[in-house]
């Protein structure tokens, strides 16, 4: 059984979700995490209202809850209300995507991103959830955005705000698309966080974020599709699904020199440990 760990489900509708859905059963997958960011608070319900209507018996769905960086400016009391609300759902088992994104020009300034990402840590905090974790730096970003951001890394903003106020909690999380370096693996393990592999690690110019694919130790790994973004090789450019987990899935496999089937049993456990209610008892016995 494979396990997308993260997907926007909400981002597809009426037919195309019946057939998004469809061809995940039919690629092999039991389980999807559905990400509940919507267009912010208001809409961030929407992947938990998938997770309690969609899921099924040989297609589980579960939902996670969170206010993404770019929204930051939307973690207003209210806003954090309704992600309190959420984050008490049995079938919300994670908060996020949150974190920091140096990217975009146009996003909220590194003070907002970071008042909103405490705020939301410690409702994940209270609530005995993990998180998970968007992290975008300005490295690849147009040449304004650079100079907007200066010498700010969000990876190393992130990382340190982990260290300080996620590290005391003593819960893990996901370093979701993880597109960082070894030593920002190695930092992140440090602190009980898993790394989700999404379709980006099949692009050739990543060496980086395979090099770390490659050292991170077995039981921390995860496979994804952030669909419908970043599809992977040979269907970049196209509409991302979670039946293309398998295309990651493999890709993986053959990066760490193990089978298909091997990547799939490790990542299907990974999972399942991280989120215990997730477990499928036929298949956990």
């Amino acid at each position: 059984m494979l396990v997308d760990s993260h997907a926007h489900l909400d981002y597809y509708e009426g037919p195309e979700l019946d057939q998004v859905l469809g061809n995940a059963r039919a690629a092999g997958l039991g389980t999807i995490l559905s990400i509940g960011i919507g267009d912010g608070p208001e809409t961030m319900h929407r992947a938990h209202d998938l997770a309690t209507t969609r899921s099924t018996p040989e297609l589980q769905i579960f939902a996670s809850a969170g206010i993404h960086p770019q929204e930051a400016h939307k973690a207003t009391p209210e806003g954090l209300e309704k992600l309190s609300a959420l984050a008490a759902q049995e079938k919300v088992i994670a908060i996020g995507e949150i974190g920091l994104d140096y990217y975009h020009l146009d996003n909220p300034d590194i003070a907002t991103q970071k008042a909103a990402f405490s705020a939301q840590m410690k409702i994940a905090a209270a609530a005995g959830k993990p998180i998970i974790l968007h992290c975008r730096t300005s490295e690849l970003a147009v040449p304004a955005a650079k100079e907007r951001y200066g010498a700010a890394d969000a990876a190393d903003d992130m990382l340190t705000m982990l260290e300080d106020e996620w590290a005391p909690t003593g819960l893990p999380g996901i370093l979701h698309c993880f597109s960082g370096t070894v030593e920002h693996a190695k930092r992140g393990l440090a602190i009980g966080f898993y790394l989700s592999f999404a379709g980006n690690l099949t692009y050739p110019r990543f060496t980086t974020i395979r090099e770390a694919a490659v050292a991170a130790p077995a039981d921390r790994i995860l496979v994804e599709t952030d669909s419908p973004f970043l599809a992977p090789i040979p269907h970049r450019g196209q509409r991302n699904e979670p039946a293309n987990t398998a295309v990651t899935a493999n890709f993986l496999a053959e990066l760490r020199g193990i089978t298909t089937p091997a990547l799939i049993a490790q990542t299907t456990t990974n999972f399942q440990r991280l989120f215990p209610t997730t477990r499928i008892p036929s298949l956990a016995e």
